[in-house]
């Protein structure tokens, strides 16, 4: 079952009492990288092995994902600016111990490519702050591995490095 979370704004990626801030590089330019964020949102467990399932909602303006675990997590999009910037905050979950999440992917040209960075902003109680901070990186792992897929697929897609733009 979840519960409501604590509804934050976009500054929350900057003051939450817990961020976890990591950043890769991939080939693909920053347009196509957030088109495999933002507008292929079911997509995502191809890449993030830590996403099981990730369902559009409300005409787009939302998601449900289901992570390994069996955490649920319901989220409202809170930026979708077409190859910078696509976050969203948590609503509701089931995530013991989380009271707020914002998690923001941020996408800067480098070179022909795109550097990716993502910030993880969460609240919550003791127990859970110390399991985040404990498993800072193995997030971060899960993170490069993450990118490493997306940049792989990516290049899949596009016939001799051209963007399909």
């Amino acid at each position: 079952m979840t519960r409501r979370l604590r509804t934050v704004e976009r500054e929350f990626s900057e003051s939450a009492p817990m961020r976890l801030v990591f950043a890769a590089e991939v080939a693909a330019p920053p347009d196509v990288v957030y088109r495999a964020l933002a507008d292929e949102v079911e997509s995502w467990p191809s890449w993030f092995t830590a996403v099981v399932r990730a369902t559009p909602t409300d005409g787009g303006a939302g998601r449900e994902v289901r992570l390994r675990g069996g955490i649920v997590v319901r989220e409202t999009i809170m930026a979708a600016e077409p190859g910078a910037c696509y976050a969203y905050r948590a609503d509701a979950s089931n995530a013991p111990g989380l009271r707020a999440l914002l998690e923001e992917w941020r996408l800067t040209p480098e070179g022909s490519g795109t550097r990716v960075r993502w910030t993880f902003a969460a609240d919550g109680t003791g127990p859970f702050r110390l399991a985040l901070s404990l498993g800072r990186a193995g997030v971060g792992r899960s993170f490069r591995d993450a990118v490493r897929r997306l940049d792989a697929r990516l290049a899949a897609r596009t016939p001799c490095g051209v963007s399909d733009k």
